[in-house]
């Protein structure tokens, strides 16, 4: 079974045909997606961090010169959206808008909110509880990101209910070959979200507390401010961001540890701390949740002996780097004390993800509240089933008991 990411056979295991393209050379070229695709960990690592890529052009080109069509102008609240978000500005946007965000998201912002974190996961896990069990996903993975976002943001718990229907439909455009309907709810959610935003950043700038919002109208520098449009993308794209990736590591995560029992009862086990932060980085790893980040090329690169011209895309596999054995050790493994894990899970390079540390103590939270004394052992009831989806890759649910 070659790539193909519309295979339903392929998204539930991609890690073999992932062996096969980093046998076949440095960069592969992918007619069904138009694309390069790199599956090596050295040279994903060098191209996050390659000036010569960009997640746009348009700070450098019209879409015109550089051989590309223009999105459909209904598109528009959607890419307006996205494109004055962290991850997809480029220099010297880029480095204004991730120096002011920096600046109310603070690594103090994240300790605070760290017991609110450790309380919602708790609560979460005993609700599981007293069902006897139920899917993980809906009842723990989704929920608690969600609120730590909300609660992040500001957002009051009466609206909490709104924000994940807009993430996931805005999400599903990072998806290859999004279909029109699959756009239109883009476009609706983006707008939705914008303007429900907009009223939020009103009251807190006649009424400003603790929150992020309020941070990030307050942050300034010599460079100005944040306009309402960066301040708005920039809070979508913390709970898209940082939402998607912290629904989908705990319940691939445990599919995982399910699949490896051993690994599952030493880390049961362990009333360590820091070896269940590696444990989470290496289920991080292990199946990763952004399988794919997409740039395009903006100068002539090299990868290997292939030319790849201005214009092209390139397709950088995060799941293929994290299991490359040129840089890990039996990388088929799931091995929860790993110590040398330096997985590209959040990326690296200027997109590095912001919201890591973040996610870190949501994982931590999750897995921690899980395997707590007095817990019983979860128990998986049935095979679970994968989502369609392959660039943001996750499991339809996970059915447990205690």
């Amino acid at each position: 079974m070659g790539f193909d990411p519309w295979d339903a056979a392929f998204v539930a295991d991609p890690y073999p045909a992932y062996r096969e393209l980093r046998e076949q050379g440095r960069a592969v070229w992918c007619e069904a997606t138009g694309q390069w695709l790199v599956p090596h960990y050295a040279d994903v690592s060098a191209l996050l961090r390659d000036r010569r890529l960009g997640r746009t052009y348009l700070h450098r080109f019209t879409h015109e010169e550089f051989g590309r069509e223009a999105p459909p102008p209904e598109h528009e609240p959607f890419h307006v959206l996205n494109g004055n978000g962290l991850l997809d500005l480029e220099d010297p946007a880029h480095a204004r808008v991730r120096r002011l965000v920096a600046k109310a998201f603070t690594p103090r912002t994240v300790e605070r909110l760290v017991p609110a974190v450790q309380r919602l996961a708790g609560e979460l896990v005993g609700r599981l509880r007293a069902d006897g069990g139920g899917d993980l996903l809906g009842v723990v993975a989704e929920p608690l990101p969600v609120a730590v976002i909300a609660e992040l943001l500001g957002v009051p718990e009466a609206d909490r209910g709104l924000l994940r229907p807009w993430s996931a439909d805005i999400c599903g455009m990072f998806e290859l070959r999004p279909d029109e309907e699959t756009a239109r709810r883009a476009v609706r959610a983006s707008v939705e979200f914008s303007a429900y935003l907009r009223g939020l950043i009103a009251e807190r700038r006649t009424r400003p507390g603790e929150d992020l919002i309020s941070g990030l109208i307050a942050a300034h520098d010599e460079d100005g401010r944040l306009s309402e449009q960066e301040m708005i993308s920039t809070c979508v794209l913390l709970l898209n961001a940082g939402h998607e990736a912290t629904v989908n590591t705990p319940v691939n995560g445990w599919w995982a540890l399910f699949r490896n029992p051993a690994e599952l009862a030493a880390l049961r086990a362990s009333r360590d701390p820091e070896k269940l932060s590696t444990a989470v980085d290496e289920l991080m790893r292990y199946d990763t949740p952004l399988q794919m980040f997409e740039r395009w090329v903006l100068d002539d690169i090299h990868i290997g002996d292939t030319v790849i011209p201005r214009g092209a895309e390139v397709a950088l596999l995060f799941g293929s780097a994290n299991r490359d054995p040129a840089r890990f050790d039996e990388p088929d493994a799931l091995d929860l004390v790993r110590a040398d894990n330096p997985h590209l899970t959040f990326g690296a390079g200027i997109h590095y993800c912001l919201g890591a540390p973040l996610a870190r103590r949501e994982l931590e939270a999750s897995f921690g509240a899980l395997l707590a004394d007095g817990v019983p052992p979860l128990r998986l009831v049935e095979e679970p089933q994968w989502q369609d989806g392959y660039v943001i890759r996750g499991l339809k649910q996970l059915l447990v008991e205690f």
